[in-house]
């Protein structure tokens, strides 16, 4: 089904919506650190160091980290803190930087509990079929990114997001991430995007998921990206509603996703390309 209208959803004082200016979803990848103080220190100062950035090219933007990565590769892979001290430093920086912050889940009986500290949900692509976590999500009235899975044509997402909307929530938001290709590789189709906003959801391109390569470091993803740039340009020009990108100081000793995190001091250049492009995008 085509929907008849495309809505826009507020997260926070930020408007997302496939016809308004671009959004952009941007942070670590993870909660890091050796200890609470460690990863609080680390978050607010990257989150700061963000914001430095994102009023320069003056774009919306929401602060992004997990507190668990629940799909690793190997049983080594680093997670994160937990979803107890994850919450505290998240509420954290949405009270000493007064940003508006999404998280993931990976399980139902996280949502409320999660909902009661971030302003959006996240939803993991390889779950996106999970009915139970899907609904668990949407039924606490939060906004609620889902990502597409993997192995999932992106018509097929229309069934995704009438689950969620089935509790009555109409704050959906879909996710572009790749698509498998072979053993070991992503590949991004550029009509899913056009596709994906048939279903009246805004559309959000993960530009930095979509340069990994699942299992490609043997006990980890490894990734490629030098890719992510072209790739988010590709998908701005397209319409997008938001670009989410996971960014770090130092990618390359990130305890996970590095190969794919754009570094900070690439951060500001690529903005500023992405927002004139989304400016002449939608100027019709």
């Amino acid at each position: 089904m085509v929907a008849t209208h495309q809505r826009q959803i507020a997260v926070g004082n930020r408007i997302i919506g496939n016809t308004r200016p671009l959004v952009l979803i941007a942070g670590p990848c993870v909660l890091e650190g050796e200890d609470f103080q460690t990863r609080r220190e680390f978050v607010l100062s990257t989150a700061s160091r963000i914001r430095e950035i994102v009023d320069r090219v003056g774009i919306p933007w929401i602060y992004k980290a997990s507190f668990d990565k629940a799909n690793r590769t190997s049983s080594q892979g680093f997670r994160g803190p937990g979803m107890e001290e994850g919450l505290k430093i998240l509420s954290l920086v949405k009270q000493e930087l007064d940003l508006p912050v999404i998280t993931d889940i990976h399980t139902p009986e996280q949502a409320v509990t999660v909902a009661r500290v971030v302003d959006m949900l996240q939803t993991p692509a390889f779950l996106c079929r999970q009915t139970d976590l899907i609904q668990a999500a949407a039924a606490t009235g939060r906004p609620v990114n889902i990502k597409k899975g993997q192995f999932l044509a992106p018509r097929d997402m229309a069934r995704v997001v009438e689950k969620a909307r089935a509790t009555g929530n109409e704050q959906i938001l879909v996710c572009e991430r790749g698509f498998t290709f072979g053993y070991g590789d992503l590949v991004v189709d550029m009509r899913a995007l056009p596709i994906l906003t048939e279903s009246g959801a805004p559309v959000v391109f993960d530009a930095t998921h979509s340069v990994q390569k699942p299992g490609g470091m043997g006990s980890s993803s490894g990734g490629e990206r030098r890719f992510v740039a072209p790739l988010a340009r590709a998908a701005v020009a397209a319409g997008v509603a938001a670009i989410f990108l996971e960014t770090h100081p130092d990618p390359d000793h990130a305890p996970c996703d590095g190969p794919n995190m754009v570094p900070f001091d690439q951060l500001e250049a690529l903005l500023h390309t992405l927002k004139r492009i989304d400016e002449i995008a939608k100027q019709s």
